[in-house]
């Protein structure tokens, strides 16, 4: 039973039916053409050399066709990923190309291990922290990073900088360096990639763009305008080995895998909640933490660098007609048998290529429509979109995020600490109530003032919430005799909460105004009876609602 519950493929393994799997080997195929010429490209921003992004796409997928609980998701590297490896190893790895890689792995290991630990604490729920709204801003800032990290090499320079802005003066500085060649090509490239995708949505397009690629430099006098290429690339599978570990730089690679944590597992739950919504199932957040930490404990070992599900690679893999994880399966044993016998074949592919291939790949991350959206519905919320978009620009991928994740929670905790205080009348023709600023034709009560607090009620927010009510009443002209509280828009209420309500009675009291409380929820009960709050207002019951109450009063003034 242990077993069955921590990997899926046990279970749906046995129940696999053969009409599946020539649909499986289709997607399984297709991903792989696909994933071999964006993980080249992957690879390259992330600073490694070429075929370790492959060993990612090979190693990661058989693990999560295991383990996770999607039947549709791809898994590899990503691009926000490789670019957040590329720029901080950077300056860790001080030119050491083993050293680079060694790093790079040894962050897949504590990211491992930051999920596993996250899946059995059930921590999986902290990282609700991120909204929806900040992801918009991260992945739109993420994409606009990566496509300036890329322009060096559609370009033909050098380039140069640490985040957008740097890196868009640097390029401009170089432009007497342009290789206007270079760039041609390129351009017809970014204009092939598009139409392919708009006209062959799903197709491995990219693997026909490496392949016409490779002929022209290798066979026409392209090949001698300056063009750089990946190179011979080492053949065969990855050699599995423990990464070095360098002490002196534990801290910045925690900080490193904790932002890969934070960005795989968000697009990860994310994309394979899509496909479970489309295909009519369900997934497991949890469970595809486990799967997560298996597949980046693979690649840790594999030399690879973190991987995650994707939303681009898994709509691929959707598209091809994939089943069940075994496409996954598939694609690793093709990238496999490419590693073993192609990888000579790609020792001229243009870098400007996979620049090429990986701008096209993340345009996709601009949600245009999206910030519309929020525009129209809910100001706050572009801004906070805006500041995580300036936030990755300016500061890069994680402190972008945070920045914007801080904004969101200060502004959480701004409105909890100054909750809107209703005031309440009696709908026409009914025993309900609601707010007359919203509905200004409910019945209101000369000498009876109804309000709610749409909130809970904590240390907080208790004196916002009882000097607005006294201001109120203080307003009111003939002054009230009875103010009836209608709690039950506050789930909890502590110690403090409940004392303000105490302090509240004694003061209205003093003016001659009684206080009562309606609709209390059972917990908030329990702690005003703690708080003997009943002895001052009277008996607090959920069998008196609201109305009972001004019915009761309306009799007695």
């Amino acid at each position: 039973m242990f077993w069955k519950n921590h990997i899926p493929a046990l279970t749906w393994g046995r129940a696999y039916s053969l009409s599946f799997l020539g649909s499986d080997a289709l997607a399984g195929l297709t991903l792989a053409a696909y994933a071999i010429p964006v993980s080249l490209a992957y690879a390259s921003m992330a600073g490694l050399p070429p075929q370790y992004g492959v060993y990612g796409y090979l190693l990661g997928g058989i693990f999560y066709a295991l383990i996770g609980g999607s039947r549709q998701l791809a898994v590899g590297p990503t691009s926000a990923i490789s670019l957040l490896i590329g720029v901080t190893v950077a300056g860790l790895a001080q030119g050491d190309a083993q050293r680079w890689v060694d790093i790079a792995s040894l962050t897949a290991l504590v990211f491992s291990g930051m999920c596993m630990l996250t899946y059995f604490l059930r921590l999986s729920g902290v990282i609700n922290f991120i909204s929806d709204t900040v992801m918009t801003g991260f992945k739109a800032g993420a994409a606009l990073a990566i496509v300036t990290s890329q322009l060096p090499k559609l370009f033909g320079v050098s380039g140069g900088g640490n985040n957008f802005f740097q890196r868009l003066i640097s390029l401009s500085q170089q432009w007497p360096h342009y290789n206007y060649y270079v760039l041609a090509f390129g351009l017809a490239v970014l204009l092939f990639l598009i139409i392919g995708e708009r006209f062959l949505p799903g197709k491995p397009v990219a693997i026909v763009v490496v392949v016409l690629s490779i002929l022209i430099i290798s066979f026409t006098p392209v090949g001698g305008m300056g063009f750089n290429t990946v190179g011979l690339i080492p053949a065969g599978l990855p050699k599995f080995r423990l990464p070095t570990l360098y002490a002196g730089d534990l801290d910045d690679i925690f900080t490193l895998a904790f932002a890969c944590f934070l960005l795989a597992y968000i697009e990860t739950v994310s994309a394979a909640k899509a496909m479970a919504q489309k295909h009519g199932y369900k997934i497991d957040p949890q469970q595809e933490l486990l799967a997560l930490g298996a597949a980046n404990l693979a690649t840790a070992f594999g030399q690879s660098y973190p991987v995650s599900g994707g939303l681009s690679q898994t709509a691929v893999n959707d598209k091809a007609g994939a089943k069940t994880p075994i496409s996954l399966v598939f694609a690793s044993i093709t990238i496999a048998l490419c590693l073993l016998l192609l990888t000579g074949l790609l020792k001229d592919l243009p870098n400007v290529v996979l620049a090429c291939i990986v701008i096209v790949a993340v345009k996709g991350l601009i949600d245009i429509k999206g910030f519309a959206h929020l525009w129209k519905t809910n100001k706050t919320e572009f801004y906070i979109a805006l500041t995580a978009v300036v936030g990755v620009l300016i500061f890069g991928i994680l402190e972008g995020v945070l920045i914007a994740a801080i904004v969101t929670l200060a502004l959480v905790i701004k409105s909890v600490s100054t909750p809107y205080v209703a005031i309440l009348g009696r709908i026409p023709g009914t025993r309900r109530y609601s707010d007359v600023v919203r509905n200004p034709d409910n019945e209101l009560f000369q000498e009876i003032f109804l309000f709610r607090v749409e909130s809970s009620i904590y240390y907080f927010n208790t004196d916002f919430i009882e000097s607005h009510i006294q201001s109120h009443i203080s307003k009111i002209s003939p002054t009230p005799k009875t103010v009836i509280w209608d709690l039950s828009t506050s789930p909890q209420v502590d110690r403090a909460g409940a004392k303000m309500i105490g302090d509240l009675f004694q003061d209205l009291k003093t003016k001659g105004i009684k206080l009562q409380i309606a609709e209390a929820r059972a917990s908030v009960r329990d702690i005003l009876r703690h708080e003997k709050i009943d002895l001052l207002t009277g008996k607090i019951s959920r069998q008196v609602s609201l109305n009972d109450m001004v019915e009761e009063e309306l009799k007695l003034l």
